[in-house]
């Protein structure tokens, strides 16, 4: 494998980094805008509501092949000018959704704006090659805070859009941030040197390559499935449990609830902090622990409110110290690979909530929220029995 010059650590001045955190936000929001807008779609189109769900499972397809197909290119293109070009298309397919005359054409562009909003995870290895050494983990969990407020708010911020001025606006709005951060991306953002000067399909092959001889990235793989399949049982799950009684909430109500993971969004910061110390395995095994305990507390939360939001504040806290931690040791330990690292990571993390998802959905019909909870903590079990073995025998962890 050729490589070129890495980027050179700069100094990332605080403004520049709230910048990459606001991009990864906005940017990785476009793929949830469309949730909580299904019943007016379908509405506004005259289509069941089954059709209008089309535009989710448009959208998670459209974000896992951009994951595996567009993330990698980070390495062989300057990256600055490919966020913003990026963000500029990514503004006129949220111009056409707006202006989508039938929903075939709606779902084209969403799941095109899905692809194209990939580029939040080419921000997050960028980030960390412009950071020093001992900045890099308090950067990327900086940024990573950034793209879980995205995720959070984004459902809530389209529902109060669509209240006000219908679900057009909400995609003509999300175009003009795009716009705005491509212009700001272009201007305060210093070039970033590519790492690698393979060809596409060589690339793409050099990714397969790279899991097969690396166990510390195969490890962090799994240990991300984990993470985001437990992230992904417990938002697949809940609404369905606020729904019905002893809760009886309106859809208003359950997207509040968004909010109480806003408390892993602050940890992320910590987590980068922890990690820039030396202290990143210390902070895997307490992420684990907590992913476990947070489902026994989810558990009591099928009747107690405060159990229940224990739990999602603990939830969204483990997962956030697990991401952040996986993502400064994978990036530490492949400097001149980070984008197709990341597109590993993402892809087996992706997995890993596909999995949940489907096997949620099953299984809340037959057992309801305890079934989930135990499934949850099977979940987390299977990371903790991952962990050990890599306590057992470590992986080598020094940059190759």
């Amino acid at each position: 494998m050729s490589t070129q010059a890495q980027a050179a650590p700069t100094h990332l001045g605080r403004p520049t980094v709230v910048l990459l955190a606001v991009v990864c936000g906005a940017a990785v929001a476009n793929i949830y805008y469309a949730q909580p807008l299904l019943p007016v779609v379908a509405q506004a189109f005259s289509v069941g509501e089954g059709q209008a769900g089309l535009l989710v499972t448009a959208s998670q397809i459209g974000y896992a092949l951009a994951l595996a197909f567009l993330v990698p290119v980070g390495d062989v293109l300057e990256r600055r000018r490919l966020v913003s070009v990026l963000l500029l298309v990514t503004g006129v397919l949220l111009v056409g959704a707006a202006a989508a005359p039938t929903l075939g054409v709606l779902l084209a562009a969403v799941a095109i704006v899905a692809v194209t909003s990939a580029v939040a995870q080419i921000v997050v290895p960028m980030a960390a090659s412009l950071a020093s050494d001992e900045r890099r983990g308090s950067v990327v969990g900086t940024v990573m805070s950034g793209l879980l407020v995205g995720i959070l708010l984004a459902r809530t911020v389209a529902g109060l859009v669509a209240e006000i001025g219908g679900w057009r606006l909400v995609f003509v709005l999300a175009a003009v941030v795009m716009v705005v951060l491509a212009g700001l991306v272009r201007l305060a953002l210093p070039r970033v040197p590519t790492s690698s000067d393979e060809s596409y399909p060589g690339l793409l092959r050099s990714v397969g390559t790279i899991v097969r001889h690396d166990a510390l990235i195969r490890r962090r793989m799994v240990l991300g499935g984990v993470g985001f399949g437990c992230f992904t049982i417990l938002w697949t799950a809940l609404s369905f449990l606020l729904a019905a009684p002893p809760y009886s909430y309106g859809s208003g109500v359950i997207g509040l609830f968004g909010l109480a993971g806003l408390a892993g969004a602050i940890t992320a910061v910590y987590a980068g902090r922890f990690a820039d110390q030396g202290h990143g395995r210390r902070v895997v095994t307490i992420g684990l622990v907590l992913l476990l305990a947070s489902w026994g507390l989810l558990a009591l939360g099928g009747s107690s409110l405060v159990a229940l939001l224990a739990g999602i504040v603990v939830l969204d806290l483990a997962q956030q110290l697990l991401q952040i931690s996986h993502q400064h040791a994978i990036y530490s330990r492949r400097p001149s690979a980070r984008s197709r690292v990341t597109s590993a990571y993402l892809v087996s993390a992706f997995i890993g909530g596909a999995i949940a998802s489907a096997l949620t959905s099953g299984l809340y019909a037959v057992v309801g929220w305890p079934g989930v909870c135990a499934l949850g903590a099977v979940v987390a079990l299977v990371g903790i029995a991952t962990w050990a073995l890599e306590l057992w025998r470590p992986s080598p962890a020094e940059p190759v």
